[in-house]
């Protein structure tokens, strides 16, 4: 099946958030990615927004780290 142009930056979210949960780790590139789909005009779904910020409380209360 092919991927429409649409889905390919949700498929990048999920396989960074998938990444970023199972190494622990939230790279400067990472934070970055995460923090301008949040504040961009591009279409994430309710799902995908309450991943991210997710992974932004896990940052806060220190069950991720936030590495260079």
């Amino acid at each position: 099946m092919l991927r429409t142009p649409q889905n390919k930056p949700n498929l990048i979210i999920y396989q960074t958030i998938e990444r970023i949960t199972s190494s622990g780790k939230l790279s400067r590139r990472d934070y970055l990615l995460l923090t301008s789909t949040l504040l961009s005009d591009e279409k994430i779904t309710d799902e995908e927004r309450h991943q991210i910020n997710r992974i932004f409380d896990y940052v806060q209360v220190g069950r991720l780290k936030f590495v260079d």
